[in-house]
């Protein structure tokens, strides 16, 4: 769950980028995007920790 809301927040940031660079039209801020950004890196990490603590919960 937290990874799949990784993956779709971070394509937000990703057609955020790919807009500004191609179409000139960004539709979030600098701040925004930083913001983006941290909340796909948060989810990332939650995903990745409840993964290594399911991991240890099985051995």
């Amino acid at each position: 769950m937290f990874l799949v809301a990784s993956v779709a927040v971070f394509i937000v940031f990703f057609a955020n980028v790919a807009l500004g660079a191609f179409a000139g039209s960004a539709f979030l801020g600098d701040v925004g995007e930083m913001l983006v950004l941290f909340a796909a890196t948060i989810l990332f990490v939650v995903a990745i920790l409840k993964k290594e603590a399911d991991h240890k919960k099985e051995n």
